[in-house]
């Protein structure tokens, strides 16, 4: 049996399949080529990026990669401003972020639409994310929509603390460090860091970053404040490499439809 390109797609000829038409994954239907050069053209085609997932392509919208760019400078430049405006010396490493947006803290509303602005722009990195499966898509939005929740929910004084803030909080670390994995693809010819080995190891870094703040926030260590924006930092910073791979990555085919 020999393998060939055909007009309607990849087929299957030979003594026992005549006619028949069989989807390969990942490949790419030419009517010039056929036999060993279609083979070569498909799995060239393929190495640039102008068919994946059977055939069909999945691509970063232009406005896509900005969403992505923007909720790390916000997040950094949001707590490096609100700090620099407090009154009384702040430390960014045993302080937490959320002491910059708490009842109480000078100009608080810097924080806080730092913190609106990233949750809004993790909604739309989900959004334009379009070569991640659908259920990492999700569990990044929602991360997004958690973040907005901490800023709507300020930190309040006392021992207490704020629950609804304490939970969205734990929610959005948790989603933000979880998502590479339900993002992941199979597909040969899917972007290196959404294969499995990269989500996995990415999902794992950010697990042990969580757990690091985990254990300085439940003992009162003097290094609160740094493990937190080392998690944040990591967790804003993922999402933008994924989707500039992925963008970089992507070659629109001639005669493709917008």
């Amino acid at each position: 049996m020999v393998l060939v390109v055909s007009r309607s797609g990849t087929g299957l000829f030979g003594g026992f399949g005549r006619g028949m038409n069989l989807p390969v994954a990942g490949a790419c239907s030419s009517p010039r080529h056929s036999g060993a050069h279609g083979h070569r053209a498909a799995a060239a085609a393929g190495r640039r990026g102008g068919c994946v997932y059977g055939g069909r392509v999945r691509r970063v919208p232009w406005w896509g990669v900005w969403p992505a760019v923007c909720a790390p400078v916000l997040l950094v430049g949001g707590w490096m401003v609100a700090a620099a405006l407090q009154p009384t010396p702040f430390s960014q490493v045993a302080d937490t972020i959320s002491a910059l947006a708490a009842y109480g803290a000078a100009d608080r509303w810097v924080m806080t639409v730092a913190l609106f602005g990233v949750g809004a722009c993790y909604v739309l990195t989900g959004l334009a994310l379009r070569p991640a499966a659908m259920p990492g898509r999700l569990v990044l939005m929602a991360g997004g929509a958690a973040t907005a929740l901490v800023a709507a929910n300020p930190q309040t004084a006392g021992q207490a603390g704020s629950l609804p803030h304490t939970l969205a909080a734990a929610a959005g670390f948790v989603t933000l460090a979880l998502w590479p994995l339900p993002g992941r693809r199979t597909e040969p010819a899917a972007p290196v860091l959404l294969r499995p080995a990269a989500c996995a190891s990415a999902s794992v870094v950010l697990l042990a970053l969580l757990v690091w703040f985990g254990v300085e926030l439940s003992t009162g260590g003097a290094l609160i404040g740094l493990s937190e924006r080392m998690l944040a930092g990591a967790q804003a910073l993922w999402p933008l490499a994924v989707i500039v791979a992925c963008y970089r990555s992507q070659r629109r085919p001639r005669g493709a439809a917008r």
